[in-house]
């Protein structure tokens, strides 16, 4: 198997070949490290790569010499969020705050789940700081390295876009796995609110926090939930039914007026235009359906998140303002005046918007409704606003979190998937929004999308200097 072959792999693809010995796990490192190289001077998606990585690759090659079936992920580099617990790393949170953090002295629930289960860790991904935010500076998109990558999750999102790993570890509070994906043209799954464990990974929010996984590809992403789920024996059945599922006939999907259809740039409209028809074509019932409460969603979904994030760091906002960045100082001083009347009403708001979803979903029998993950694409590092195009704007995170929030307040399954690229070139989300606990029937239904469509397979410029073309399929 050739460099070029390699970087073209999927998760899926990449266990396969490693287990009849197409391709070795030191191979495929070697390849992924060489890929940092050539990449991440324009990228900066990393905050280290780990040095013990090509021994780990030696262990797992040998392994695999061994007679019996190997674990699910064996072999497979993976990135971490720098949110994370790593045994032995310090967790920094691209944070000034957490600059002499000690090392971690065991690893987070699910960093520990993918290590059982085989897989290599590369490094550690980098995060807007503390998990607050859509910009995760300095990372850039490899679509454009002028442009952000969206966030918190951006690093882990980017990383996997230009091929320097195979998946990463994310984390959603307001869309923070949903809005790096869309953004960088890969897919990102949140699960149901609670449905991983966030043990050793540092809050944001409690309430809200979802960690869950960014991959090349929706069969990706269901193979490492899979693993975070604790559920690896049903891996290669989700894998045959994922493949299995090509139509959608008799499907229900409702398609959101209102709220999630107000405001978007024109690129944006027109793919998810594109992708409707798509999936009627591929049998799907679609269903207008009305959801009132979805700005209700998001406010109590911010209300809850500003004020427990300013809990968690009052001792620091009090005593040591200067070592946060601004974006961050100004969310947890909001948070800060907000009282606990406020927070109270919020609960109870977001009891509310899950109860009013359920009612929607049960009165239209649907499976799933869709919406575009995101209102705009990926604007430039240096002009942090989205323009719209009938001239109005809006600064960045308001525009990114207006169609994700909603759905931690409601704490159901996304999944959000490449559905095309406006004028620049820039790649667009879609999302589909599950019923609770529900993940693998959500990721059957955009499995099907995406074989129908194949935006999946477009990629970013490979290197460096490249960077300066459209990108290649």
């Amino acid at each position: 198997m050739t460099t070029t072959d390699i970087g073209t792999l999927t998760l899926h693809g990449a266990i396969a070949a490693l287990r009849t010995r197409e391709l070795s796990a030191d191979e495929l490192v070697r390849a992924m490290l060489q890929r940092v190289v050539e990449t991440e001077p324009a990228l900066h998606d990393w905050v280290e790569i780990f040095p013990d990585v090509l021994n780990q690759a030696a262990i797992a090659d040998r392994r695999f010499s061994v007679r019996g079936d190997p674990p699910a992920l064996l072999g497979i580099p993976l990135g971490v969020k720098d949110i994370f617990d790593l045994a032995g790393t310090p967790t920094r949170c691209n944070a000034a705050l957490r600059d002499e953090a000690p090392p971690a002295v065991r690893d987070a629930e699910a960093v520990h789940r993918l290590r059982r289960d085989g897989a290599i860790l590369l490094g550690k991904t980098v995060t807007q700081e503390f998990a607050a935010g859509v910009v995760s500076a300095p990372a850039r998109n490899p679509w454009d390295p002028d442009r952000i990558p969206g966030g918190s999750s951006g690093g882990s999102a980017a990383a996997v876009a230009a091929g320097t790993c195979l998946g990463a570890l994310g984390s959603d509070t307001g869309g923070s796995i949903r809005i790096p994906a869309s953004v960088t043209g890969v897919t990102g799954l949140k699960p149901t609110w609670g449905q991983i464990s966030a043990d050793g990974v540092f809050p944001l929010s409690a309430s809200l926090d979802t960690v869950g996984p960014i991959a090349r590809t929706v069969l990706d992403a269901a193979i490492l939930y899979l693993s975070l789920a604790n559920r690896t024996a049903q891996i290669p059945a989700t894998v045959t039914c994922l493949e299995s599922c090509q139509r959608l006939d008799g499907v229900r999907i409702g398609i959101f007026s209102g709220w999630f259809d107000e405001r978007m740039q024109p690129g944006v409209a027109h793919a998810f235009d594109e992708a409707l028809s798509a999936l009627r074509k591929l049998g799907a019932d679609l269903v207008s359906v009305e959801w009132p409460e979805a700005s209700a969603a998001r406010a109590a979904a911010m209300l809850i998140s500003r004020i427990e994030s300013a809990a968690l760091h009052r001792e620091a906002l009090r005593t040591s303002p200067e070592l946060m960045g601004e974006a961050l100082r100004g969310r947890l001083e909001t948070g800060a005046i907000l009282t606990g009347d406020d927070y109270l009403r919020a609960r109870q708001a977001r009891v509310g918007v899950a109860r009013s979803i359920a009612a929607l979903y049960r009165e239209h029998r649907l499976a799933a409704t869709v919406a575009p993950t995101l209102p705009a694409t990926a604007p430039r590092a240096d002009d942090l606003r989205v323009a719209y195009g009938d001239g109005a704007t809006d600064e960045v995170g308001v525009a990114f979190t207006r169609f994700t929030m909603p759905f931690n307040a409601t704490g159901q399954p996304v999944i959000s998937v490449p559905c095309g690229f406006d004028d620049d070139h820039l790649p667009i989300g879609l999302s589909f929004i599950g019923r609770p606990h529900a993940e693998l029937d959500l990721c059957a239904l955009a499995h099907a999308y995406e074989h129908a469509t194949g935006w999946w397979q477009h990629r970013p410029p490979i290197t460096a200097e490249d960077f300066s073309g459209e990108g290649e399929q």
